[in-house]
């Protein structure tokens, strides 16, 4: 076994490397941005250094400095994880050229696979289906646009390096293919160092269906069974499952036998994951699935294969990066239940699923049998702007499918968060959804059911303010309280006390609140039988009412409500905290979530209409467009393409057109 090895990650990532590492005896080393100094995966390592500023390309992405560092520290390996280097061939390379073992494939195998138009070439002469489309190395847009024409719309535009969904857009109509094949193209230059794209029809009634592989250096190569990733959105995966529903013997015969081969192809050693798409209409047929791409690192969503073939991957991986041989051929291996995995991300539904940032002021998880979580940060830990928003991946297992989604759906109806937004309802509500418990379901299933998903605005929750309220009563009371009983020597008196008290009717106290920065107006009821007794009244709720709530979270800036998976931040309102200098801002476009302003498609004294793009903003790794709100003319570029920018930061104000 390896002595030491240095993980060239973060987040939950690192910390579920150094777990496995740690209980093999192995020395953990960590790297950490400036950002992450404090993250748990720093503390968790044996030693950990400093590798640059917060953004990834300053840091994270440097393989000069990586690699200094792993031979300062003499680590005899570098894991890569999943994302940033993991798939860059040129790290491979450097570690080899330096010594330390890389605990991946092999450079020619991550150059094979890690381009999707190779790819699809090299399993083509293996006799792997793959998807109809353009796979060539021409990038002019006109001849794409042409392309997209000939293999007819839908059609899907895909990075030809990296994965994760990013460089990806489904275009419906000609009109809108140039606008997404800049996107996609600038995305892809951001996330992989490369803009090249290939264009694919897109498969109505999609599952996206994966096989895990397994090879060791000895030429053994296995597959570890199926996982179905169907549930998405925009192309991010949410939900994953391992086996598939529906999947019959003959299916996964087929798939796990071209998986073994694609692999065999490129000589792989390690985990690496073959992607495959299904066309669902009729059910999943040996004779309807196509290769997408592999995936030569380990996934997101392995722990599900873990769950049910009762192996460490991580330990295999390090295995196989010794020199080891498999301790089992594809005979030995079997399916063992079911089992589900959610990513809970800090991002808010309610607002398109924009990414959120903040302090965790508390994080708490379930525990139980079949229940695994996997997570890189604990309460007090930011979350900040410049990684993916993953919180944590909760995992369920169970006898069967149903057993395995009630205990996902119990999990996180217990999982407390309280700073950042989650989707951690949105979460619950597809694990509970009729169809998809039924395994009637693609990769469009969320998109059609966002509305009863609680996706988009919701009504606020009376209950829930009703709470927070009370409890900044009870602070301040308990505030003045102390400060009266500091100043002891004066006499009490009834109209200190802060009860609402008056002579004649129903008392009551008008109480202006700000609930998630919006101005929502309470009152403070006082009972006439129990003097001294109050509760807050809002809208039409009853103020005494039998109602619950699953969390009280306090806050110095206020008190954040959780209840039925939502969460929200009530303050007291403040008329005099209003910032004056922007008060007129009702033409204002501004930053939704913090991040990088990375374009703007306008200039002062331009006609705009509803609808028409702006700017683009990238936070998190993804890029979101920012439009207009209506027609009118552009008065003021507030901020320049490539700043940082802060949530709510004017951007671009607009005038409206005078009718």
């Amino acid at each position: 076994m390896l002595e030491s090895v240095l993980i060239a990650n973060r987040g939950e990532i690192a910390c579920r490397i150094i777990r496995t590492a740690k209980r093999l005896g192995m020395r953990t080393i960590a790297v950490y941005s400036e950002a992450d100094a404090n993250a748990l995966f720093v503390q968790m390592a044996d030693e950990a250094y400093l590798i640059g500023p917060a953004p990834a390309r300053e840091s994270y992405l440097k393989i000069d400095t990586i690699i200094e560092v792993a031979k300062r520290a003499k680590a005899a390996s570098i894991h890569p994880g999943y994302g940033f280097l993991s798939e860059r061939a040129e790290f491979a390379e450097a570690c080899a050229a330096n010594g330390i073992v890389f605990v991946g494939p092999p450079a020619s195998a991550i150059k094979a696979m890690g381009l999707k138009d190779a790819a699809k070439a090299l399993v083509q002469q293996a006799n792997v289906p793959v998807v109809p489309g353009y796979h060539g190395s021409k990038q002019d847009p006109d001849f794409l646009r042409q392309k997209a024409y000939e293999i007819g719309y839908p059609v899907l535009i895909k990075a030809v390096a990296g994965g994760g969904g990013k460089g990806m857009r489904r275009v419906e109509k000609a009109a809108d293919f140039d606008a997404a094949l800049e996107s996609a193209q600038r995305e892809a230059q951001n996330a992989f160092g490369d803009p090249r794209v290939l264009v694919e029809k897109y498969i109505l009634s999609p599952r996206h269906i994966e096989i895990q592989v397994f090879a060791d250096a000895h030429g053994n190569v296995v597959h570890l069974f199926e996982r179905d990733c169907s549930l998405q959105r925009r192309h991010q995966k949410v939900i994953e499952e391992a086996p598939a529903p529906g999947m019959t013997p003959e299916m996964r015969q087929a798939m796990g036998q071209a998986a073994v081969e694609a692999a065999r192809a490129v000589g792989y050693v390690g985990a690496g994951t073959v992607e495959f798409i299904a066309d669902g209409r009729e059910g999943l047929r040996a004779d309807r699935f196509y290769f997408m791409e592999m995936n030569t690192r380990l996934q997101v969503e392995h722990p599900v294969t873990e769950a049910i073939t009762g192996l460490d991957l991580v330990e295999l991986q390090f295995r196989a990066a010794s020199g080891e041989k498999l301790p089992f051929t594809q005979n030995d291996l079997a399916i063992i239940g079911h089992a589900v995995e959610a990513r809970l991300y800090a991002e808010d539904p309610e607002k398109e699923f924009l990414p959120s940032t903040g302090k965790l002021w508390a994080l708490e998880f379930p525990e139980g049998e079949g229940i695994r979580i996997d997570t890189g940060v604990e309460t007090g830990a930011e979350v900040t702007p410049y990684y993916d928003p993953m919180i944590a991946k909760v995992i369920a297992h169970g006898a069967t499918r149903d057993e395995a989604l009630s205990k996902l759906a119990d999990a996180l109806g217990e999982t407390i968060v309280a700073g950042p937004k989650t989707n951690v309802a949105f979460l619950k509500k597809l694990c509970e959804a009729d169809e998809f418990r039924a395994g009637r379901f693609d990769t469009g299933f969320i998109d059609r059911n966002l509305e009863a998903l609680g996706v988009g605005q919701q009504p606020v929750d009376e209950v829930a303010v009703s709470f927070g309220a009370a409890a900044l009563i009870s602070r301040k009371i308990d505030q003045l309280r102390m400060s009266e009983h500091l100043r002891n020597d004066e006499p009490s008196s009834p109209w200190s006390e802060p009860d609402g008290f008056q002579l004649l009717g129903t008392r009551s106290v008008g109480m202006p609140l700000l609930v998630d920065g919006e101005r929502v107006d309470a009152r403070e009821v006082f009972s006439s039988e129990h003097p001294g007794v109050s509760t807050v009244a809002v809208g039409k709720s009853d103020p005494w009412a039998d109602e619950r709530i699953d969390q009280e979270v306090d806050a110095p800036h206020g008190v954040y409500i959780l209840r039925d998976g939502r969460q929200i931040l009530v303050q007291p309102y403040d008329p005099f905290d209003v910032d004056l200098e922007h008060m007129d801002e009702g033409g204002s476009v501004k930053a939704p979530m913090h991040g990088k302003l990375i374009a703007v498609f306008v200039q002062a004294g331009d006609k705009v209409e509803k609808g028409q793009r702006l700017a683009i903003v990238e936070a998190m790794k993804m890029e979101h467009v920012l439009v207009a709100p209506a027609n009118g003319e552009v008065a003021e570029i507030a901020a320049e393409p490539g700043a940082q920018v802060a949530e709510g930061t004017r951007l671009i104000v607009l005038k409206a057109e005078q009718e």
